[in-house]
C-alpha cells in the first residue's frame, strides 16, 4: 500500500553502489526502515543529500506489514534547515539527539504528537540564535512524557530521594542502587520547569550539565531495554559540558 507521510531521518547506511537503508521516524507509521535507490545524477527522485541525519522529509513508500524493509518511492524536503547542519555546536547536539532517538524509539509504531514534538524541537534549535546549550537536557526530559515514563513530581519534601526505577520521590533510599540522593533529587523538579523559552536562564556549569545528561541517559536505560552506550555523547560533553 502506498503511504504518504512526513519523516525524520535518524540514520542512513549505504548498501551497494546506489542503495541506502534509512532509519526514519514517521508521522503515520512511527519507526520505519526504508530502502532507497539513490539517484546517481541530480535528476532522480531520491537524492543522497535528503538522507542526512535529522533531515525532515515528505515521503511516499510502499508499506507491507510483514516486511522489515519498506521501499521508499519518493522524497522531498518538508523543512530546510538554515543553520543546524552548518553550526558545529548545533550539529553536535543534533547528532546526539538523532543517535538517542534511534535507540529510544525502536519499535515505536505511533507518530502523531511525538513526531510533532521532535520536528518542532529541531526547528526551534535550527532557528535559535543563542542560548541553546541546555537544549538536549530539556529535550530528553520532555521526551519521556511521550514514551510513558515521565517523572512523577508529586510528593517532594526536603530530604527526599528520587527513585529512578519508579520515577518518583521517596522519603528514604530505596532497596536498590538506582536513585538520586537528596542533593541531586531536589534538582528534578527544578529541571522539569525548564523549557526552550526559559532554559537560557538556568546557568549550569560544565560539571552540572554533564551530570544531568548522565542522569537522563541512565533514567532512559532503566526504562528502555537494551539501550546502548552513545558514541556521540563524548563529543557533546566536550562542547557543552
Amino acid at each position: 500500500m502506498l503511504t504518504e507521510t512526513e519523516a525524520i531521518v535518524l540514520n542512513a547506511v549505504k548498501c551497494g553502489d546506489n542503495r541506502m537503508v534509512v532509519d526514519a521516524f514517521t508521522r503515520e507509521c512511527g519507526m520505519m526502515s526504508l530502502v532507497a535507490t539513490v539517484a546517481q545524477s541530480g535528476r532522480g527522485r531520491l537524492k543522497k543529500q535528503y538522507f542526512q541525519p535529522l533531515s525532515q522529509l515528505a515521503v511516499a513508500c510502499d508499506v507491507r506489514p510483514r516486511l522489515e524493509l519498506q521501499r521508499l518511492r519518493a522524497a522531498s524536503l518538508s523543512y530546510a534547515y538554515a543553520s543546524l547542519p552548518f553550526d558545529s555546536r548545533k550539529l553536535s547536539i543534533g547528532l546526539f539527539v538523532g543517535e538517542f532517538l534511534r535507540h529510544a524509539l525502536r519499535g515505536e509504531q505511533q507518530g502523531g504528537p511525538l513526531f510533532d514534538y521532535i520536528a518542532d524541537s529541531l526547528q526551534w534549535l535550527d532557528g535559535a540564535g543563542d542560548g541553546f546549550a541546555n537544549f538536549h537536557v530539556v529535550f530528553l526530559l520532555r521526551l519521556s512524557r511521550f514514551l510513558g515514563f515521565h517523572p512523577n513530581l508529586e510528593g517532594y519534601a526536603p530530604g527526599c530521594c528520587f527513585d529512578l526505577r519508579a520515577g518518583c520521590f521517596c522519603a528514604g533510599a530505596p532497596l536498590h542502587p538506582d536513585y538520586l540522593a537528596p542533593g541531586e533529587a531536589k534538582l528534578v523538579g527544578l529541571l522539569m520547569r525548564m523549557d526552550y523559552a526559559n532554559m537560557h536562564l538556568f546557568r549550569l556549569s560544565r560539571a552540572e550539565r554533564n551530570r544531568l545528561v548522565e542522569i537522563a541517559v541512565r533514567y532512559y536505560r532503566l526504562h528502555l531495554p537494551s539501550f546502548p552506550e552513545l558514541r556521540s555523547l563524548p563529543v557533546l560533553r566536550e562542547l557543552f559540558g
